[in-house]
């Protein structure tokens, strides 16, 4: 419709799994390991090279039974390899998650944590400075469901516990740069509060920092120990502001520092420290996100690396994703609204290899602008958006507002599939970051609270309007896609009055607002915490009101959000006699990474024939 066939990409070149996941090399620069497909439906594998041969015959890594789903360098020597598994039970599936140590030669038998616990749960919470053969876990030793921190020996399997977990200290557990648990967190039952301790050394008592109420909407998050002040921890807080900023808390004094990193537009993320053996825990800057994820450093040597990488990449967003120890070997990460990912190796700071791209069908002229834009929403709340503008056909475009999940979450755009993909087929996409979005402060945060359908939607479809009136949209050719909560934000897009859109996409939407209530949250501090604000437009209740065409797509295994929001709303769609097309995708789960190449094959396809035969 928008280009000629010699133009558009074949649909795999979106469809495919990334063709790189993770590139990594060892402390002493010597090896590179890579998380690499072996066709479009990923089954990876980890292929290891020596730094000073790359085009020599790697190792493999591989599994059976178990999809690889990444992996860390513990010393020199080993890896540690993370695995999952879906097992179907019955009318019931669910998850399984395995994790190995293996020599990067491939030589010797894989060692197993804890192999003789069969549902063995547990996270790598540090390496140890000064100790190549040991780790610490996260780990229920006891069987007690209280999670203790383990040191576990890599190089034989021995383990012995250095902190018992308690009623009151239940997890997120902190180490300090010399591997010490310094703080950790407790689920309080009888306040509901999620407590939050931490010591100022391991010689002290545990003092409580923070009881985070579920009734009182704020930001507070331990991030790590300071090396140069090593009784002070780095928190994330709003502490009476708008805006989570990054602060200093004295354990032993109780006392706050003065704000030491904030913004006025969005939150402050975290803080950057030196993973060097020798400078370990230094603070190097701190990371925000507006456009794009972004760090303002305060060392200059850290500062004036990062410039010089980026000078090599004009109109890129560029990160050292890993590196040697003495810097000689870095890995560079690449990314742009134009480029999906790409992966080079900066040796010597001099000599430059380019180690592959992420989708390697799909090149720069295929791809399109993203605008980082505002608009005002009826009540002159300012919503920031991102639009994707097409770069074939002409204005105004058929648009697609496309909302995203959550809805406690945000975009951070550099590449979308999605939204290229339908940037690609001509269609402009914006992305509003509408109220109830996390990132831009408590205000932009609370004012979504039960406008479910309300004030949430009237957000998306301003942003839709706000184009219409730059001369970008064409009026006439609306439609709105979304997942998650933007898959219940297409639902009620479908049956709203005086409807803008002349169709909608649901992926994996919220119908009942009911029963999401009853089933989003296992944790009873986050059912406390946003049952409340989940209120508005129930869509399963208002279905004899969808007045525009919509297509529904579900995961027949969605954990998340299940199948039975889609399903259930589809059967009152057929009651009704309304438009509809329903697409379920059989052994998808509700996540991306849980969407494989038949599922995007099928759903990309029934979505570009819609919007293209149906909607407009």
């Amino acid at each position: 419709m928008f280009a000629s066939a010699k133009q558009t990409l074949p649909l795999d070149a979106f469809a495919m799994l990334p063709a790189i996941q993770q590139v990594s090399v060892s402390r002493d620069g010597k090896q590179l390991a890579m998380l690499r497909a072996t066709s479009k439906n990923g089954d990876y594998i980890i292929e290891v090279r020596k730094v000073d041969n790359l085009k020599g015959e790697p190792v493999r890594l591989g599994a059976d039974r178990m999809e690889i789903t990444g992996f860390q360098w513990l010393n020199n020597k080993k890896l540690g390899v993370g695995f999952r598994q879906n097992i179907q039970d019955g009318n019931k599936n669910y998850w399984v998650s395995k994790y190995a140590i293996v020599n990067a030669d491939g030589k010797g038998d894989w060692l197993v944590p804890f192999r003789s616990d069969s549902q063995a749960s547990f996270s790598l919470l540090s390496s140890l400075p000064g100790d190549e053969d040991e780790i610490l876990l996260e780990y229920d030793i006891n069987n007690n469901r209280i999670p203790d921190v383990i040191r576990f020996n890599i190089e034989n399997g021995r383990s012995r516990t250095v902190l018992r977990g308690n009623t009151e200290i239940s997890g997120g557990f902190i180490p300090d740069n010399q591997g010490e648990i310094r703080a950790a967190q407790g689920f309080n039952a009888a306040d509901t509060t999620i407590d939050l301790y931490a010591r100022a050394s391991t010689e002290d008592d545990w003092v409580k920092v923070k009881s985070i109420s579920p009734k009182k909407r704020e930001v507070f998050d331990f991030l790590y120990f300071s090396k140069e002040s090593p009784s002070k921890v780095y928190i994330k807080a709003t502490l009476g502001e708008d805006k989570a900023g990054i602060y200093l808390y004295d354990i032993k004094t109780g006392e706050y520092s003065e704000r030491l990193f904030g913004l006025k537009s969005v939150d402050a993320s975290s803080v950057v420290l030196s993973s060097k053996e020798e400078d370990r825990g230094a603070l190097l800057g701190f990371s925000f996100t507006t456009k794009h994820p972004d760090v303002y450093f305060t060392d200059p040597a850290e500062q004036a690396l990062q410039e010089s990488i980026e000078a090599l990449f004009e109109d890129k967003f560029v990160r050292m994703v890993s590196r040697s120890e003495d810097d000689n070997v870095i890995v560079i990460n690449t990314r742009s609204d134009k480029d999906p990912g790409t992966y080079y190796l900066l040796q010597d700071k001099q000599s430059l290899s380019k180690l592959g791209e992420v989708f390697p069908l799909i090149e720069p002229q295929h791809l399109s602008d993203v605008k980082y834009i505002s608009y005002k929403a009826a009540d002159g709340l300012k919503i920031p958006a991102y639009v994707t503008i097409p770069s074939k056909g002409e204005k105004p475009y058929p648009t697609v507002v496309m909302p995203h999940g959550g809805p406690w979450a945000r975009d951070v755009v550099i590449y979308d599939e999605w939204s290229q993909l339908l940037a690609h087929h001509g269609y402009l996409v914006i992305q509003p970051q509408f109220r109830g979005s996390e990132g831009y402060g408590l205000n932009h945060w609370i004012a979504g609270d039960n406008e479910w359908g309300l004030k949430m939607q009237d957000d998306m479809d301003q942003g839709a309007q706000f184009l219409v009136e730059k001369g970008l949209a064409d009026p006439k050719r609306l439609a709105m896609f979304g997942w998650s909560y933007g898959g219940y934000s297409a639902f009620v897009g479908s049956m709203r009055e005086n409807n803008i859109y002349q169709c909608t996409i649901a992926g994996a939407g919220v119908s009942d607002l009911a029963r999401i209530n009853a089933t989003l949250h296992d944790s009873i501090f986050l059912r406390e915490l946003q049952r409340p604000t989940i209120s508005g437009v129930s869509p399963l209740d208002q279905v004899e009101k969808v007045n525009v065409p919509i297509m529904v797509v579900h995961g027949d295994i969605d954990q998340r959000v299940p199948v039975e929001h889609s399903r259930l709303f589809v059967e009152e769609l057929k009651e009704h006699n309304k438009d509809y097309k329903y697409v379920e995708l059989e052994g998808a789960d509700h996540f991306s990474n849980t969407l494989y190449y038949n599922h995007k094959t099928q759903f990309y396809s029934a979505m570009l024939d819609w919007l293209e035969n149906k909607c407009f």
